[in-house]
């Protein structure tokens, strides 16, 4: 039920940002195709969670000690880093002006362009580096392949959809994330980003997830 869970929600966001897309904004508007995807995404995100946290938690299959949850902590600090910064001057969001495709690269978007879903497979690698399950690499491995594998399909749409002004911001940004631009990308996003790091490892304890991050370390 699991793998259902997470083909139907992986599925269905290739299904509605491609196939289905131009059929449904023309019957319901760009508003009401932006509604229903967003209700159809969370229901079936929903199905996850519940499928997955009522999985068979397997043996892992391989030892995770205190170097691995280093690795996964830094990780998931990137992410949240590369996901606040990517909330601003986006012009792969929906609603974007078609402008800032043309424009310098500011901010997260020196790393990569496409922070956000970086943010989500960073994610979900760190969250299988410490939960080396098979419950866990089908949930977090579905994320993972949307975010990459949606990144790519995205990138075809924007190049039909806006044509040149596109084809300059993919000739001054990066698919792969340049980890050595994250010194330049200002201090609004690390503080950001920092924040949200410790807020979310911290409400891990309230999910039976004690010790996630710095706290790992903080309630020994």
């Amino acid at each position: 039920m699991l793998i259902l869970a997470t083909v139907a929600f992986v599925g269905s966001h290739f299904w509605m940002s491609h196939s289905l897309r131009a059929s449904m904004v023309a019957r319901f508007g760009s508003g009401g195709f932006s509604a229903i995807y967003s209700v159809i995404s969370l229901a079936l995100f929903f199905w996850m969670i519940v499928e997955f946290r009522s999985s068979a938690k397997d043996a892992p299959y391989w030892v995770v000690g205190d170097i691995l949850w280093a690795v996964a902590s830094a990780l998931t600090l990137l992410a949240a880093v590369l996901f606040v910064g990517s909330l601003v001057r986006n012009p792969s969001l929906p609603g974007a002006s078609e402008n800032l495709a043309a424009q310098k690269p500011l901010g997260v978007f020196r790393v990569t362009r496409h922070p956000m879903m970086w943010g989500f497979a960073l994610w979900g690698i760190a969250h299988v580096t410490i939960a080396p399950r098979m419950d866990n690499f089908i949930f977090c491995g579905g994320i993972i392949f949307l975010a990459l594998v949606g990144s790519k399909a995205q990138e075809r749409k924007k190049a039909r959809l806006i044509g040149v002004g596109w084809s300059t911001w993919l000739r001054q940004t990066s698919f792969f994330p340049r980890f050595a631009s994250l010194g330049k990308i200002g201090p609004i996003p690390w503080i950001a980003g920092t924040a949200l790091w410790a807020v979310a490892t911290w409400a891990h304890n309230f999910f039976g997830a004690f010790g996630a991050g710095i706290f790992r370390w903080i309630n020994a």
